[in-house]
């Protein structure tokens, strides 16, 4: 069974966090980082993994992560990186 994860990065040097979605959060994270990545993420360069969260179903994980993500709230991603949100 394959699982579906939404991670959340943070970057100390842009003090900002990253919300996506993945199969593999692992891979992601060194996507995120290497030297080739042309995306928003290469600003934030060294990401790291505060958060993966493990969902059932892909849909299941895109709705997390776009529910997330529309909240714009640090206050909501810093909640969820202490494990207090409850999905």
């Amino acid at each position: 069974m394959t699982s579906f994860y939404v991670y959340i990065l943070f970057s100390q040097s842009s003090n900002n966090y990253y919300i996506g979605f993945s199969e593999n959060p692992e891979r992601r994270l060194s996507e995120h980082n290497d030297e080739r990545n042309k995306k928003w993420t290469r600003n934030g360069r060294p990401w790291t993994i505060l958060r993966i969260i493990p969902f059932e179903s892909k849909s299941e994980a895109l709705k997390a992560e776009r529910f997330i993500k529309k909240q714009k709230s640090r206050k909501l991603i810093e909640t969820i990186v202490k494990q207090v949100w409850k999905e």
